[in-house]
C-alpha cells in the first residue's frame, strides 16, 4: 500500500492538469473562456504546470531525509503510521481550495512529505523483515503497486473528467486519502523489523518476529534452527556495529571503511539513473505528449501505458527472483534505450500530426519501453535499497538514495515543460543515453545480492577478492553455491514441519554452537571471514 499510494499520487496529475473545469479555475484563461472550450481557451504557463507537478517532489525529497531518524525512533510499522497522517492533511489541503493554484500545489508539497518518507521505509521494512528465499519478490510488490496506483488513477480519471464543477478533480484527489488509511491501520498487524528490535536491545519480540514470516508459533521458534539461526546472524552483525563504530549519524554513510561510500554513492547513483530512464516522462506527462502526436484521446492511451506497465510488473518480480540483480538490470538498460531512440527518431523524422503511422510506431516504442523497465529497472532498484546497505547505517543511506530518486524526479518534472519546448521528441536521445550509462553502471560497480541474508551481502561487499562482475559466484562459509543456500532453506524449513520436537531441539543446539563459531561478523571472536577488512 505504501507503494500504491506513491504510484496513485504519481498517476493522477497529468490527467488533471488536462480537465476542463481544472484548468478553467488554474490555468491562463482567455476572456469568455467556458467548461465547454477550456481546453483550447486556457493553458498553464510552463513554470504553473512545472510548480504543481515538481512541488510534490521537492516534498518527497524533504520526506525521504526525515524517513530515516523517524523510522529509526520510532520503529519502522509506527514511522508508517504518522507519515500516512502526512499524506492525508496533504490531500485535504488540495482538495480544499477552487481557485487558488498555490495552495493545491502546497498541498502536494505536503503530500509529499509523506510519501517521500514512506519511499524509504516501506522498502527497508520489507528487506528486513521478508526470508531471504523471497525477500526480492517481497520488496519488488512495492513497485508492483506503485504501478497499480498509477493504473487506478488514470482509471478514475477517466470516470471523472466529464463531472461537472470542481468534483472532476476534486474527487480523484480526495479518493487517495483511502490508501493510507488502509496502511497505516494494516501495518499495526504486522511484525515489527526484527533488525529494528534487536538493535534496540529487543531480541525476545525479533525472534517473534522471525517466527511469525516463517509461519510458525513462538514455542515452535525457540526450539527450531532456523529463525534461531537468522537472529543470531542478526545479533552478530549488531554485535559486530556497535563494537567497532560508535552511534551512527549521516557522516557515517560517507566513510569509506567496508565500503560505506561506496554502496552510499550506488545506491544514489541507481536511485537517479532510475528517473533518468525517461519513465516519468511518460508518468507525469504522458497524456500531453499524445496529445501532441495526433492521439484524439489520450486520456485512453494514457490506460494503456498503465496497463502494460502493471501487467509487465508481474513478470519483473520472477525475473529478479529467478535471474538475481545484475543481468536484469543491464539487459533492461540496453532494451529501453533502444526503444526510445526508436520513439525520439521517429517524432523528430517526421512530424507525428500529420503523419498518423510516425504518431502509432512512437506509442509502440513507448509501450515497449514501459515493457522493459516494468520488468527490470522499476523494481529492481527498489529491492536494491532494501538490501545493500549494512544495518547500523541502512535507514540513513536508504534516505539518502531515495532523496536523490526526488531530487531528479523534481528536475525532471518541472524542466521537461521547457525542455520539450526546446527540443521536442529529441528528448528521448538524452534518455537512451542514460540508460546505456545504468547499465554500464551496473556492470561495473553493483554486486549481485540474491538468495543471500542481508548479513551475507555485507561480507560480500566487504571482501576484497570478491568483484562485481564475479560476486554472482560468491556464498558465505559453509555453503558451495547460492542454490546451496536455498536448498537448505527449504530443507529447514520442511525439517520445522515433519522432524519431531526433540530432533528439532538437538538440531537447535548444534546450530547455536555452529552460529557461535562459524556464523560471526568479519573481525568478531575468531570469525571465519577475518581476511575481511576490519573496521
Amino acid at each position: 500500500m505504501g507503494g500504491f499510494i506513491f504510484g496513485y499520487d504519481t498517476g493522477q496529475i497529468s490527467d488533471i492538469l488536462l480537465m476542463p473545469d481544472f484548468l478553467l479555475r488554474f490555468a491562463d484563461c482567455s476572456s469568455g473562456a467556458t467548461l465547454q472550450t477550456a481546453s483550447s481557451a486556457c493553458s498553464f504557463t510552463d513554470v504553473r504546470s512545472g510548480l504543481i507537478v515538481a512541488l510534490l517532489s521537492i516534498g518527497t525529497l524533504a520526506g525521504a531525509l526525515m524517513g530515516a531518524p523517524v523510522a529509526d525512533f520510532l520503529g519502522r510499522r509506527y514511522a508508517m503510521v504518522v507519515e500516512c497522517g502526512v499524506f492525508i492533511i496533504g490531500v485535504i489541503v488540495q482538495i480544499s481550495t477552487t481557485h487558488v493554484w498555490q495552495q493545491f500545489a502546497v498541498g502536494r508539497l505536503i503530500s509529499g512529505l509523506g510519501v517521500g518518507a514512506l519511499s524509504a521505509a516501506v522498502p527497508m521494512y520489507q528487506a528486513e523483515t521478508a526470508p531471504a528465499q523471497i525477500r526480492g519478490s517481497l520488496t519488488a510488490t512495492y513497485q508492483l503497486f506503485i504501478t497499480f496506483g498509477i493504473l487506478i488513477a488514470y482509471c478514475i480519471s477517466i470516470g471523472t473528467r466529464n463531472y461537472n464543477g470542481p468534483s472532476s478533480w476534486q474527487t480523484v484527489v480526495g479518493i487517495g486519502i483511502a490508501w493510507p488509511v488502509i496502511l497505516s491501520v494494516g501495518i499495526l498487524f504486522m511484525p515489527e523489523s526484527p533488525r529494528w528490535l534487536v538493535f534496540h536491545d529487543k531480541s525476545d519480540k525479533a525472534l517473534r518476529s522471525i517466527a511469525l514470516v516463517h509461519g510458525m508459533t513462538r514455542e515452535e521458534a525457540q526450539d527450531h534452527p532456523l529463525p534461531n539461526k537468522y537472529l543470531a546472524e542478526i545479533q552478530n552483525n549488531v554485535e559486530f556495529e556497535r563494537q567497532y563504530a560508535a552511534e551512527s549519524g549521516w557522516i557515517d554513510c560517507f566513510r569509506p571503511h567496508n565500503k560505506v561510500l561506496y554502496r552510499t554513492l550506488l545506491g544514489m547513483s541507481l536511485q537517479s539513473l532510475q528517473q533518468l530512464t525517461g519513465a516519468n516522462y511518460f508518468f507525469y506527462y504522458g497524456a500531453t505528449v499524445f496529445q501532441s502526436v495526433g492521439i484524439s484521446d489520450s486520456f485512453v492511451t494514457q490506460i494503456i501505458l498503465g496497463a502494460v506497465n502493471f501487467g509487465c510488473t508481474f513478470g519483473g518480480i520472477f525475473i529478479m527472483e529467478k535471474f538475481g540483480r545484475r543481468w536484469p538490470l543491464i539487459l533492461g538498460g540496453i532494451w529501453q534505450s533502444l526503444w526510445l531512440f526508436v520513439f525520439a527518431a521517429a517524432g523528430t523524422a517526421k512530424v507525428p500530426q500529420d503523419n498518423p503511422g510516425i504518431g502509432k510506431l512512437m506509442i509502440v516504442a513507448a509501450c515497449l519501453f514501459i515493457l522493459g523497465y516494468a520488468m527490470t529497472w522499476a523494481p529492481g532498484i527498489w529491492i536494491l535499497i532494501g538490501e545493500t546497505f549494512p544495518t547500523r547505517t541502512r535507514a540513513k543511506q536508504a534516505s539518502l538514495a531515495t532523496a536523490s530518486n526526488w531530487v531528479w524526479n523534481f528536475l525532471l518534472a518541472f524542466f521537461t515543460p521547457f525542455i520539450i519546448n526546446a527540443i521536442d521528441f529529441r528528448y528521448g536521445f538524452v534518455f537512451a543515453s542514460c540508460n546505456l550509462l545504468g547499465a554500464l553502471v551496473v556492470y561495473f560497480f553493483l554486486y549481485e545480492s540474491s538468495d543471500l541474508s542481508l548479513e551475507a551481502v555485507d561480507m560480500m561487499y566487504i571482501d576484497p577478492a570478491c568483484k562485481p562482475w564475479t560476486s554472482g559466484r560468491w556464498t558465505p562459509a559453509g555453503y558451495s553455491s547460492r542454490k546451496d543456500i536455498e536448498e537448505q532453506g527449504k530443507a529447514a524449513q520442511a525439517h520445522k514441519d515433519f522432524a519431531p520436537a526433540e530432533h528439532r531441539v538437538e538440531h537447535a543446539n548444534r546450530n547455536e554452537k555452529t552460529t557461535t563459531n562459524e556464523g560471526k561478523i568479519p573481525g568478531v571472536n575468531g570469525s571465519p571471514y577475518s581476511k575481511a577488512p576490519q573496521a
